[in-house]
């Protein structure tokens, strides 16, 4: 469907994201590092006088349609059920909600690990916020956000997407706290080295993977520890060093989840101490141990995603490079020298076919704002 922008009242944008480091800490209390990109989800919205949410999208021929008194009756459908969460999370919030035309404009690939379904949740909010001006924080939508997610969708993720999608910053990382939901906004300054973000291409459906087994697993592992130390709120909270004299305690693959999440906790310390003194190369030697982290003791990744972080690394411009996201399927991050990342590309999608037989895409993403607001 074309956009004809004078046919509608407000433009309202919501970003994908990509994790810097700290994968599978968010729902564990742990400090992640993740930026907001330019591949958005864009929202043309205008009132319409009904009680009835209208949503079409540019890139599918479906046109669906929400009556706001029957929200909570959506959950199963193919597309529109994360509006539908949306909205009905909006109302349950005690917000004013009124019928509404809405046109979806999404760039960013389905499937992908860069949290469309975040930007897709922030955005609708935010378009209900803009349509009947209610003063309700970025943060506010954030955690609505995650909330249709955990509640109406079924994916029991943590804060980090929905936060760096409406709380994202131009040219800045976000040290985010999923404890506290504190945010400390770090320069995104790297030297001479390249952020290149690459798709395995291979199909994935979080809401049906293992996502929900591993959470599970780390919530066992948390009541494990708990049992020895009453102090230990979560599992952020345990330091290495106590990890290695309480891992005992802890069965095989649970001991595997949480000494990912415990270490990978630590490398996100270190990551930060790394791009504000500069030290960039260390910072992609951090990268490459979590990808390592994650395959082999979370167990997140796959032949795909690690023949592509593998092919990745093996680049002589390349400092470092890991999956993003929560895994199974989705995109790898390298750090990679400017001026060589166009050979980088050609090399690693090729290679990464023959290995495979899939064939990866890179996506040209700069950082970016999050929530953005345009009256047309």
């Amino acid at each position: 469907m074309q956009i004809k922008e004078t046919d509608w009242e407000y433009k309202v944008c919501a970003s994908g994201r990509v994790n810097i480091i700290g994968e599978h800490v968010d729902y564990c209390g742990g400090k992640v590092l993740p930026a907001a990109l330019t591949l958005k989800n864009t929202v043309y919205c205008r009132p319409n006088g009904t009680n009835e949410i209208n949503i079409e999208w540019t890139t599918l021929p479906e046109r669906v349609t929400l009556d706001i008194n029957f929200l909570g009756q959506y959950k199963s459908l193919k597309f529109g059920n994360y509006q539908a969460g949306s909205a009905y999370v909006w109302r349950e919030a005690g917000y004013p909600l009124q019928g509404c035309d809405m046109l979806m404009d999404c760039k960013v690939p389905f499937g992908s690990g860069l949290s469309s379904s975040a930007a897709i949740e922030v955005s609708t909010l935010a378009a209900l916020r803009t349509l009947t001006n209610t003063p309700v924080s970025d943060v506010q939508i954030a955690l609505l956000a995650q909330k249709a997610e955990r509640e109406y969708v079924g994916m029991n993720c943590g804060i980090m997407d929905q936060y760096a999608s409406a709380c994202g910053r131009k040219d800045h990382a976000m040290l985010l706290d999923c404890k506290t939901i504190q945010c400390e906004y770090i320069p995104l300054e790297l030297g001479n080295y390249a952020l290149v973000i690459i798709d395995c291409r291979k199909p994935h459906n979080l809401v049906e993977s293992k996502y929900n087994e591993r959470r599970s697993e780390t919530e066992q592992a948390l009541y494990i520890l708990q049992a020895l130390d009453s102090s230990i709120s979560c599992l952020a909270d345990v330091s290495p060093e106590t990890f290695r004299k309480m891992s005992p305690a802890l069965p095989g693959k649970i001991r595997d989840r949480a000494e990912h999440v415990i270490y990978e906790c630590d490398r996100v310390r270190k990551a930060v101490l790394a791009m504000k003194e500069g030290r960039i190369l260390d910072l992609g030697t951090l990268l490459n141990e979590s990808h390592e982290s994650l395959s082999r003791l979370y167990e997140v990744t796959g032949h795909e995603l690690d023949a592509l972080a593998a092919i990745a690394q093996s680049h002589p411009a390349c400092i470092g490079s890991r999956m993003t996201g929560a895994g199974f399927g989705g995109c790898t991050i390298s750090l990679v020298q400017k001026d060589a990342v166009q050979d980088f590309v050609s090399y690693t999608l090729s290679s990464y076919t023959a290995e495979t037989g899939y064939e990866a895409k890179f996506y040209e993403a700069g950082v970016s704002d999050g929530i953005t607001v345009q009256k047309l």
